[in-house]
């Protein structure tokens, strides 16, 4: 039996959309916006790295990061989000969202601005700088997933929770395309001022010393958006339901939210005291109790953000067959080492532009119409579908007249895993479990995630080489080639419509009602949610 909602809860709920919903989103979004540049700035530059630190005198290609290098430069950042990702999850129940949001900022500042100096000039000493300053980097940047999905759940209203929580998400189809701008904007400076030759021509000149400061520049850029908003952060109260539900002082949430709703607010302590108290919610993450009432769930948030990550962070895999074979990317031999930066940068900005940044935003207008449930078993059915399109008839897309429908097939895998499971799978577990553990369970969650983009990114980049020895990348290993590789992520992307069954639909139900914090008994969890469809 549901007991009557807290005053101070049940004026968050039916709050109308209003100035302060907005400015959270902004100041939770903007978080987002650098995790993405910082995370997708790399790639930008890893071609300028290997031409500048790995030049071989007499080689008829530009210099490139040999294998372990290059996994190394590009996955140190995911595998330092995964562990502050846990870290930084667990953190945010014990000291409040609020402190802890504090830290994860300070770090990305400090580490973006790092990321772009080194110890000497040696390839040795500039890598490992790279790669330990990414690590902590992308440490400050794991904080930043449960902390952001969970303090902008607990301030919306129910009825526009899913679109602002979407909303925060989304601000990581801003931060590629800033990337991708920002590159621009620092590379055609470079390159006006200095035009060097193509490396076919002169291959000495065509990396001029001044190319050591493009990717310091464009990699310390990260820092200004994260420094902009840290005051914002730091003004913001913190969440009622932490301070009422986990710290137990009904007088501060109430008075919190009563100056950011401008409406007088009961503390309601007597209520406040009994609930904290009631047994039913006092379990811990690895009770009995939790595995009885939120095991499926978590199971549920868990593999679908793994079979989602290994999916979306592979699909980078064949992005340089597409854009070399559309023209946008000439042969490395005919550009200069800035040039390329420009030509790359320029590709992934029309990327962002068609169909990432589209993707993520139709989900913020409908996420709250059709539910998450629909919206992410629509996403993954698409992206399987796309999977096996591209992958059966593979020989047939690789023929040059047919690169056009290669690159829509391409742009729609993407449009579908950000119209679909790549939002759904951050929405989610921010909504269905308990105040207490809520970060906690995102944070798990959102691990699970940078697993699989770590399998995706990785695994499948050696999964994928040619099973002919002579056409694997310089330094890996043949593997079983693009095509069954894609058709491996279309089984991958089929087990997640599976999964997505174990995970409730949250549309129009309070945070409380989904968690079962406001009821008198504890009940089991087919009593309380809809574990499927949504009705």
């Amino acid at each position: 039996m549901a007991r009557e909602q807290l005053q101070v809860l049940n004026a968050l709920d039916s709050a109308k959309t209003q100035l302060y919903h907005f400015t959270a989103i902004v100041i939770a979004g903007m978080g987002f916006f650098t995790d993405a540049y910082d995370l997708f700035a790399i790639s930008l530059v890893t071609r300028l790295l290997g031409r500048i630190y790995y030049h071989k005198n007499g080689a008829p290609k530009p210099g490139t990061l040999p294998p372990g290098v290059a996994s190394s430069v590009t996955g140190v950042a995911l595998v330092g989000t995964l562990c502050g990702q846990l870290f930084f999850g667990w953190l945010g129940d014990k000291m409040g969202r609020k402190k802890v949001y504090g830290m994860t900022l300070a770090l990305m500042v400090v580490c973006s601005l790092a990321s772009g100096l080194s110890f000497g000039h040696e390839a040795k000493g500039v890598m490992a700088t790279l790669c330990f300053f990414r690590f902590w980097l992308g440490f400050g940047i794991g904080g930043d997933y449960p902390l952001s999905a969970t303090i902008m759940s607990e301030y919306a209203n129910k009825k526009t929770r899913g679109a602002f929580i979407a909303a925060v998400f989304a601000m990581q189809g801003f931060g590629i395309l800033a990337s991708g701008v920002v590159s621009l904007i620092v590379s055609a400076s470079f390159d006006h001022a200095f035009n060097a030759p193509s490396y076919a021509s002169d291959p000495i000149g065509s990396t001029v010393p001044q190319a050591d400061y493009v990717w310091r520049i464009i990699l310390m850029f990260g820092a200004i958006p994260a420094a902009l908003t840290y005051y914002w952060r730091m003004k913001m109260p913190e969440t009622a339901r932490y301070t009422a539900l986990v710290a137990k002082n009904a007088k501060q949430a109430a008075q919190d939210m009563a100056r950011v709703l401008q409406v007088e607010i009961d503390p309601e302590e007597q209520k406040v005291e009994k609930l904290t108290h009631d047994a039913g919610n006092s379990f811990g993450l690895f009770s009995k109790q939790f595995l009885r009432r939120h095991g499926l769930h978590l199971l549920g948030t868990t593999s679908t953000w793994f079979l989602l990550d290994i999916a979306f962070y592979s699909q980078n895999l064949f992005q340089k067959d597409v854009l070399t074979g559309i023209g946008w990317i000439p042969p490395t031999p005919t550009m200069s080492a800035i040039g390329e930066v420009y030509r790359v940068s320029k590709a992934q900005t029309l990327i962002a532009l068609c169909s990432t940044v589209p993707g993520y935003w139709f989900t913020v207008a409908l996420i709250d119409h059709m539910g998450r449930f629909k919206i992410q078993v629509m996403g993954f059915t698409f992206m399987t579908i796309f999977m096996f399109a591209l992958a059966i008839p593979y020989h047939h897309w690789t023929l040059h007249q047919n690169r056009i429908g290669f690159v829509i097939m391409y742009s729609l895998t993407f449009f579908f895993a950000n119209f679909g499971p790549n939002a759904t799978t951050f929405v989610v577990p921010a909504e269905i479990f308990p105040a207490r553990l809520r970060s906690t369970c995102h944070g798990i969650s959102a691990a699970a995630g940078k697993a699989g983009a770590i399998v995706g990114a990785y695994g499948f980049l050696y999964a994928s080489q040619s099973t002919n020895p002579k056409k694997t990348d310089a330094g890996y290993p043949t593997g079983i080639g693009i095509r069954y590789s894609l058709i491996l992520l279309g089984v991958i992307n089929f087990f997640g419509i599976i999964f997505t069954f174990l995970v409730p639909e949250p549309n129009g139900k309070s945070l409380e009602e989904l968690s079962g914090e406001n009821e008198e008994t504890y009940e089991p969890a087919s009593n309380i949610t809809n574990r499927t469809v949504p009705v």
